[in-house]
């Protein structure tokens, strides 16, 4: 039995916690009883927060016991799986092959008796099994060192015979007799409590995946320029909390610039023209599944190489001038001149009306994003004078100011609560009207002041938290929601500004950024195309989307990982609204599923 309500995901790395399983799963197949009647394995959820809930630790955990115990593993019961815990289950479901998922079952407390006879039961489950689970260790610790001849002093790794109440795996002596007060003592005096990682301390990731590169980059040949890190993969990657509120400017990077080739012609989207019209690639739904079936992720990561190695068509020679190269996060994220936003010269100054910002067309509306990079502190202001003059009314920052201690964005806007305030260049003054964060995402309404016109505007911001240090999030379900967040401020705006608004129906442009402005930034973008691509006409076209969002904003979907999750998002957006039945995607992750292996 894992018990949901004492797994910590920041607590408790995954190899510690599987370690936990196998070794107890091993001991409990021992019994010839087990091999002959297999095992029931509980996914116990009663009482248990989205906290407790790891996407990627039951992925494994499933993984595990389709791989090591198909033929012995008798069901898996999921008990009072809260209202929060669909979502995520019919997704898991997607991944498993057809015969563990029938095997696969949710119930409830009441139902559990229909299932295991009550005298198996804990008597946290309503059952009248007593449970020492220290004396279980015990056990579990005389079998390995009868199994390998060894003697009963063989230490054991701290974390199997952990006491703490935090430990998440537990099970019952099965057959066994009553335990003695010595071997309690004996279990208690061995077991050594496992240490307790803060929040600041290294978190292991058991996959393959290759973590998100969001603002660095290496060159490439010039037929196919790309963006990559450059930055050496640490031993164990990293969970940073709360990021420090100073301002810090990220380091200059010695690169040269990418290079250029032919000017792009003006933007393919316009209201006529606009993604959902080009339907040569459009397909629906069904063909979508049909089509990620067959191409599994690695198919799909050729399909991202072949965008990846196309040339940028445009030039970025605005972006390139001496004056404007310290405006740039990032010394090889430059923006397109053809889809720059252009700001408002100021004291005759021709470099002042650069930013590190391109307009990028939205589902039939153009200009509907304005795509960016992380502010710096000294753009700053530039970065107001934008929202200002093209009267954006939502800001959608997809990376925390600091990540794995590093400087991903400026604070530039105001920290602290309602009523914080910031002044720039006697040209803005930014007040927080209110502030209200939410598990994945914090959401702040701030006040624009023009100084000189003595004009202000409400702005919402909208941060999202959850996106992890590595990598892509292992389920779209809190994107998702926080894009339906900020479709609704938009619209809030939009009904707001009525009847001054005269342009599109949609609204001005919404900002979208986070460090370099490609990575996280393209994949939102992308996201929000495509499901309004999927709800207006029954279809999709991810390669397309983003081919274009790419000739709009240089290199946006930075990674393979962002391409393949736009993907699943949208599957995920399909299954959520009823669009899709049950669909099984259970060979996506292999290698060559021929093999029975299955790739993290």
């Amino acid at each position: 039995m894992f018990t949901a309500s004492k797994h910590w995901p920041l607590q408790s790395s995954h190899k510690v916690t599987l370690q936990g399983v196998v070794y107890q799963l091993d001991v409990a197949l021992e019994s010839l009883e087990s091999q002959r009647c297999g095992i029931v394995f509980i996914y116990n959820m009663t009482g248990s927060k989205y906290q407790n809930f790891d996407y990627e630790l039951s992925q494994k955990i499933l993984n595990l016991l389709k791989g090591a115990y198909p033929a012995r593993l008798k069901k898996v019961l999921i008990v009072n799986a809260p209202l929060w815990f669909k979502a995520p289950f019919r997704i898991l479901r997607l991944f498993v092959r057809e015969k563990l998922r029938d095997r696969v079952t949710t119930v409830s407390l009441e139902q559990l008796g229909a299932h295991i006879p009550y005298t198996s039961l804990p008597r946290e489950l309503g059952g009248s099994l007593a449970i020492n689970h220290k004396a279980w260790l015990l056990h579990c610790l005389k079998s390995m060192a009868n199994r390998y001849n060894l003697s009963s002093e063989v230490p054991v790794p701290p974390a199997v015979l952990s006491a703490n109440p935090a430990e998440p795996v537990e099970n019952d002596v099965g057959g066994g007799g009553e335990v003695t007060e010595e071997e309690e003592e004996e279990a208690s005096s061995a077991a050594q409590p496992a240490p307790i990682q803060t929040q600041n301390s290294v978190q292991e990731k058991q996959n393959c995946e290759e973590r998100e590169k969001e603002v660095e980059v290496i060159k490439e040949p010039a037929s196919a320029p790309a963006i990559a890190s450059k930055e050496e993969e640490p031993t164990e990657p990293a969970r940073v909390t709360a990021a420090s509120p100073e301002l810090v400017t990220e380091e200059e990077e010695d690169e040269k610039c990418p290079s250029s080739s032919s000017v792009s012609s003006s933007s393919q989207w316009d209201e006529g023209t606009a993604n959902g019209d080009h339907k040569d690639g459009a397909i629906t739904l069904e063909e979508f599944i049909s089509q990620l079936q067959v191409k599994g992720r690695r198919g799909l990561y050729q399909e991202y190489a072949e965008l990846k190695a196309k040339s940028p068509e445009g030039t970025f020679v605005t972006a390139r001038l001496k004056p404007n190269q310290c405006k740039n996060r990032y010394t090889d994220v430059l923006c397109f001149d053809h889809s720059r936003v252009v700001l408002s010269m100021r004291n005759e100054d021709d470099c002042s009306t650069y930013i590190n910002a391109n307009f990028v067309d939205g589902y039939r509306q153009k200009n509907a994003f304005i795509s960016t990079q992380g502010p710096l502190p000294k753009t700053y202001t530039d970065f107001w004078r934008m929202i200002w003059e093209q009267q954006c009314a939502v800001i959608v920052m997809t990376t925390r100011t600091f990540e794995r201690g590093r400087g991903k964005c400026g604070q530039y806007w105001p920290p602290g609560e309602a009523g914080a305030s910031i002044e720039l260049e006697d040209l803005f003054k930014i007040t927080v009207l209110a502030k209200d964060p939410k598990p994945d995402y914090v959401e702040a309404q701030l006040e624009l002041y023009n100084c000189e016109s003595q004009e202000s505007r409400s702005v919402s911001h909208l941060q999202f938290t959850s996106w992890p240090d590595y990598g892509v999030p292992d389920s779209a379900l809190a994107m998702l929601a926080f894009r339906g967040v900020v479709r609704e401020k938009q619209a809030q705006a939009v009904a707001s500004m009525e009847p001054k608004w005269d342009g599109h129906p949609l609204g001005p442009p919404i900002v979208v950024h986070c460090s370099a402005g490609i990575g996280r930034t393209g994949t939102f973008i992308t996201l929000d195309i495509c499901i309004k691509q999927l709800e207006e006409e029954g279809r999709v076209d991810v390669r397309s989307t983003v081919e274009r969002i790419r000739a709009q904003r240089a290199f946006s979907i930075q990674m393979p990982d962002q391409y393949v999750f736009c993907h699943l998002a949208l599957l995920e957006f399909a299954l959520l609204r009823g669009l899709l039945q049950d669909v099984a995607l259970d060979g996506f992750d292999d290698d060559d599923d021929r093999d029975g292996s299955d790739s993290e």
